[in-house]
């Protein structure tokens, strides 16, 4: 996996054109024992190789340019294209009417020169964060691929493009994990963004309450850039924090429950290693994370916000869904409306007490999931999958309700299971956060 920053210097040197870019991506995708025909539901080939010629073509004549066009990403499948339906990983909406315009994220990526390789593989309507999909395959994780074990989802067809370089990076949604978890198990940088910061419009939703748009990508820097993009701003590589005084708090209730002994002792090296590098590590408890679980056992906004929007489709088209995504959905069926009024009224009481108990710190630290990447065939039965996907969600969705942003960063060593490390930041902190990560990410390296 190239950074970024190294492509785009590279393709501003002459070193490497946009279409041999391209070409080696759709050799990588159509590589018959490799993921792509899993990873990608749609190859956009002749469109791509005739975005690279256009920058090719611009450069060489010395026309300008962005500092990134020419690169491979991959979109999930449940952001708008214009001229082509939103399928969102289902079959259901395979027919629905063809988007009118790109969602603003998309239009900005391509703006910026970016070439778009197709759609992504994700869990149908995002609504799970295992990654498997029955409709058009499971791709499996780079890890241990003889074993064929998950790459997490929901953004997980992202996750395995990036990973097995199929293309530079990618965009993926995160409502409950779903940039990190994909990225923990993949070996690889996911992260969500404060969610106001990054339009969700031309987006298929899942719980806008709680949703949010993110890069994949193979370093804290390659995101940033992306983060940048999408919000509007200028891209700016991070410079990383001295780590030397860094306030690092870490969880002692909730997150590191069901540890497993991989995950526990890379995250514990990782701690190690920080404090070596001169960051204070105070271990907390957090009523919020309590508060949190309370307030999501009658169903959470995922549960209630979903079944809104699904409620007509799963009248008419019920039996196209995968079954487990389905029961899901229909658990906000059993909301009532007082106790979502409940949840809203809830939410901003827990978000402030997170807020004061986070004050005089300048990161939370947690594993960004407590598992390594089960093996698919494992999670055949309805009841092992419930578990689990509740289990890999578990921490990732702090974030989410508490309006944070977080990424995941890897934390392993080479040729183990890949682990990721999730660094949280303050609501608005996004700037601070990449380069808190920055500097976590040169130290774990």
């Amino acid at each position: 996996m190239r950074a970024i920053e190294d492509l785009a210097q590279s393709l501003a040197n002459g070193q490497i054109t946009s279409r041999a870019l391209v070409e080696e991506a759709l050799a990588r995708i159509a590589d018959p024992a490799g993921e792509g025909a899993r990873v990608f539901i749609t190859v956009h080939a002749e469109q791509a190789r005739a975005a690279a010629d256009a920058v090719d073509t611009a450069r060489r004549v010395g026309l300008p340019v962005s500092r990134y066009a020419g690169i491979p990403i991959a979109l999930k499948d449940l952001f708008d294209i214009a001229g082509q339906p939103t399928p969102a990983g289902s079959k259901v909406l395979a027919d629905s009417p063809p988007a009118r315009a790109n969602a603003p994220v998309v239009q900005r990526m391509l703006d910026a020169g970016f070439v778009a390789m197709g759609r992504v593989n994700m869990s149908e309507f995002a609504f799970s964060g295992l990654g498997i999909n029955p409709h058009y395959g499971t791709p499996s994780s780079p890890w241990d691929r003889g074993s064929a074990r998950i790459p997490g989802g929901s953004s997980s067809g992202t996750a395995g493009a990036v990973a097995d370089g199929m293309t530079a990076a990618g965009l993926g949604t995160d409502t409950g994990g779903s940039c990190r978890i994909p990225a923990a198990f993949c070996g690889v940088v996911g992260y969500k963004p404060t969610a106001r910061r990054v339009s969700i419009n031309g987006v298929l939703p899942l719980a806008p309450s709680l949703d949010s748009v993110g890069p994949l990508a193979p370093t804290v820097a390659c995101c940033a850039v992306i983060d940048a993009i999408l919000a509007g701003e200028d891209p700016i590589v991070p410079i990383p924090a001295p780590l030397s005084g860094l306030r690092l708090a870490v969880p002692e209730n909730v997150v590191l429950d069901g540890m497993d002994a991989t995950v526990a002792a890379a995250f514990d090296r990782a701690l190690t290693e920080l404090s070596h590098a001169g960051a204070h590590i105070t271990r907390v408890k957090f009523a919020a994370f309590e508060a949190i679980l309370a307030a999501n056992t009658r169903g959470g906004f995922a549960a209630s916000e979903a079944y809104a929007w699904h409620r007509k489709l799963l009248a008419d088209k019920g039996a196209g869904y995968d079954p487990r995504i389905r029961v899901r959905i229909a658990r906000g069926e059993h909301m009532s409306a007082a106790d979502y009024l409940d949840l809203v009224a809830e939410r901003p009481r827990i978000v402030a007490e997170f807020n004061a108990s986070t004050r005089d710190f300048d990161c939370v630290l947690m594993p960004a999931v407590p598992i390594v990447a089960p093996r698919i065939a494992a999670l055949d039965d309805e009841r092992e999958y419930n578990r689990v996907n509740m289990h890999v969600l578990r921490n990732p969705a702090l974030g989410n309700f508490l309006d944070r942003c977080a990424i995941s960063i890897p934390c392993h060593r080479p040729g183990d299971a890949p682990v990721g490390l999730m660094l949280m930041g303050e609501t608005m902190g996004d700037a601070r956060l990449f380069r808190i990560a920055a500097a976590a990410e040169a130290v774990l390296a």
